[in-house]
């Protein structure tokens, strides 16, 4: 069988589409027909090519961030993760990533930070590995004893294409913050990672929910999402202007919990300031390979509980499926993803990433590529 895959050759290089063998199925694996993939910012930055280093230049395929139904079962699977009955054209979600079950950190219950985590062509050469298995791809294949959730009926696959990192990987973030009921949440960027930590935080309790962006129609989203307050970059155009306005909105003190889900290094000097002493920073966004300069007072003498995030523990996504189908009146978290584009169109879906959140008055949240 074969199945038809986005191919990436570098930063700016126009995708090309082509058929690759899908991996066989194995006893305790699960085969996934691919139905959505989102264009998430880590994404950006590969076709951008940001990166402090030499760019790298290679043959891959790429996409993590995405959902779809099991195609066919592997001998002796017949249940997801939570022992619910599985079953062909299940709709499904399920980490991108694969922890190994059996190292130090899985033993700690550090899933997220498995060293043996990444999927076969992320680490393998396309040339040792030349399979249609990836995000943007037609199929993707769930390694034997992989954790997958059964989805509730009534959320779109559109808004399942963002599950398994977006909305995860905040969560999940949050979860480490240990948010008090009460606290001042302030949430650097309202894309797609941004609305779901707005909208997270305000479920777990937050009095305060500060979203900053520079898009209106994002911020609009972002009050509608549970943002109490928003600071526009358009508005407050300097790193200590929006310093500034943060204290103030929080009395003076700064917030409780900050998280940055901007992307640009330079988000996280300013974050840090934005939190309290003794408060908590969980920094997502800056993992393309940006620098900056940090004096080690900075964190130190403020007491900072600076938490760097990639990943998280696979048990998050239930917890993401049920919040989607507990809030869909509270929150229009269904209209975060703005486009749409089939998989043919990767390379102009790609491309109105990059300009969509230049456009006034565009959400620009989450692009989709339907499979």
């Amino acid at each position: 069988m074969k199945g038809r895959t986005a191919i990436s050759e570098g930063p700016k290089i126009p995708f090309a589409i082509e058929e690759l063998p899908v991996p066989e199925v194995q006893p305790g694996s699960v085969l996934i027909k691919n139905s959505g993939a989102a264009i998430c910012g880590s994404d950006l930055h590969g076709w951008r090519g940001d990166s402090d280093g030499p760019v790298v230049r290679r043959k891959r395929i790429p996409g993590h961030e995405f959902t779809g139904r099991v195609h066919s079962l592997g001998k002796d699977v017949a249940t997801d993760s939570l022992r619910r009955s599985l079953k062909e054209g299940d709709r499904v979600v399920f980490p991108f990533f694969f922890p190994c079950m059996r190292c130090y950190h899985c033993l700690r219950d550090q899933l997220h930070v498995c060293q043996h985590r990444f999927r076969n062509n992320i680490v393998y050469k396309f040339e040792d590995y030349p399979y249609c298995d990836g995000g943007f791809a037609d199929y993707f294949m769930l390694k034997p004893g992989h954790f997958v959730f059964k989805v509730p009926d009534g959320i779109p696959d559109r808004v399942l294409a963002t599950v398994n990192c977006s909305m995860a990987q905040v969560m999940f973030g949050l979860h480490l913050a240990q948010p008090r009921q009460g606290d001042a949440v302030v949430v650097q960027g309202a894309g797609g990672l941004g609305i779901y930590a707005i909208a997270c935080a305000a479920e777990a309790g937050a009095s305060q929910v500060i979203a900053i962006d520079g898009q209106k129609a994002r911020l609009d989203l972002a009050k509608k999402c549970g943002a109490t307050a928003t600071v526009d970059l358009t508005e407050f155009t300097t790193p200590q202007a929006r310093v500034d306005r943060v204290r103030e909105l929080t009395g003076g003190i700064g917030a409780d919990i900050g998280i940055e889900v901007v992307g640009v290094a330079a988000a996280a000097l300013e974050g840090l300031d934005m939190v309290r002493m003794g408060g908590t920073y969980v920094d997502i966004g800056n993992i393309s390979g940006g620098s900056y300069t940090l004096t080690g007072n900075k964190v130190i003498s403020r007491q900072t509980k600076w938490i760097g995030l990639q990943h998280y523990n696979p048990w998050i996504l239930e917890s993401c499926l049920q919040m989607l189908v507990r809030t869909k009146d509270k929150y229009p978290l269904w209209d975060l993803v703005s486009h749409t584009f089939p998989l043919e169109k990767m390379t102009e879906a790609f491309e109105t990433a990059e300009w969509v959140g230049k456009q006034k008055g565009s959400p620009a949240t989450r692009i989709v590529v339907t499979i």
